[in-house]
């Protein structure tokens, strides 16, 4: 740990948040941002002994990122550090560093809009800019604003534009930790339209497992993607164990997905966006991108909101291709002409433009 990229901008964290209430931090996936930051401000003095929250999107990566942390302090998750998710918690009087996610903070919010217990919030992966973590952070700036000016906000992500970000907060401290990235390897293949996703992208997966080494991470839209694809692997009898990796998974299964084979063998995971950010899958070297997301959609005229897929923006096809190379040299495929790559959307399109509010005058009304 002590080798990773945040050690080299850790003081000058420190000294920020001393002298200023919010604070954005731009650092590449596998810096440390989430595994090693808590840890080292939790004995700040600006903190005067209250607890940190950590907010990560995903129910897997408040799980994976509060039991790492644990580690480090030679304990199990629920002592010094613990995690709120939706039906599930370990939690007790000992927990100074609490990871949520954002659903739970906005819940928490809402009981003590001052968070009297708390010094710190961070918002891990924020350029994702969902509903919940935008909300989240009004209401935390609102707070900073007319109950608790020494309240400290840490704003975190890989991919976000940190000067955009910087005029919108008030010209807070930008730090930018230049990571350390093993060398990626891109390969560009033309898409088949004939053919569905699945398919397109099985016939890079098995192209990959014929001329790389090491374990594929593979992204596609959906869950229907995946088990399309997990059936088509499965017929073609490739050499190596196919996991799967989505929101809805089990907790169990989900985890298998993380480490490595215990039987040693060759391991493809099939992921949705879960995979994209706060997470090492060990052993994973080659990633294949299908370039789709699914996002959900709003329809004024239906009053329905309903999943579409839609063509990766270019932040999330950089996340997705950082993920091979967090442990070692990797490799890339993309499936769709590198001539397309700069048509990509730079950013995805913020929740809130998109979405239903209706939740959101709901959560505001409570």
């Amino acid at each position: 740990m002590e080798g990773l990229p945040i050690y080299q901008v850790v003081d000058d964290l420190r000294n920020a948040l001393s002298k200023n209430n919010t604070v954005i931090l731009q650092a590449p996936p596998g810096a440390g941002k989430s595994t090693v930051l808590p840890l080292h401000l939790l004995n700040e003095p600006w903190l005067d002994g209250k607890k940190i929250l950590l907010l990560e999107p995903r129910r897997l990566a408040a799980k994976a990122v509060a039991n790492r942390l644990a580690e480090q302090l030679g304990e199990t998750a629920g002592k010094t550090v613990g995690y709120r998710i939706r039906f599930d918690q370990k939690i007790s009087t000992e927990t100074r560093i609490e990871i949520v996610t954002e659903g739970i903070l906005t819940r928490m919010l809402q009981r003590d809009n001052s968070l009297a217990d708390y010094g710190l919030v961070m918002f891990d992966e924020f350029h994702e800019r969902s509903l919940h973590a935008d909300l989240a952070l009004a209401l935390c700036r609102e707070m900073q604003a007319v109950l608790r000016n020494e309240f400290r906000l840490l704003i975190m992500s890989a991919t976000l534009d940190g000067k955009l970000l910087q005029a919108s907060l008030n010209n807070a401290p930008l730090i930018i930790s230049e990571g350390r990235q093993y060398p990626i390897k891109y390969h560009y293949r033309d898409w088949d339209h004939s053919i569905s996703i699945a398919q397109n992208t099985c016939k890079a997966v098995l192209h990959a497992l014929r001329v790389e080494h090491g374990d594929l991470l593979v992204f596609l839209p959906g869950s229907g993607d995946i088990h399309s694809a997990k059936e088509l692997l499965e017929e073609s009898v490739v050499n190596a164990i196919v996991y799967t990796l989505y929101g809805d998974l089990p907790s169990d299964e989900q985890q298998r997905a993380l480490l490595p084979d215990s039987s040693g063998r060759r391991k493809i995971v099939l992921s949705t966006s879960i995979a994209e950010t706060s997470l090492t899958i060990q052993g994973v070297r080659v990633v294949i991108d299908s370039g789709y997301s699914r996002i959900p959609s709003f329809d004024p005229s239906s009053g329905l909101t309903r999943l579409e897929t839609v063509q990766s923006s270019k932040d999330t096809a950089d996340q997705r291709a950082g993920r091979a190379g967090r442990t070692e040299p990797g490799v890339c495929y993309r499936l769709w002409p590198e001539s397309t790559l700069h048509h990509l959307n730079p950013q995805r399109i913020p929740e809130i433009l998109q979405a239903d509010l209706s939740p959101l005058m709901l959560e505001l009304a409570g």
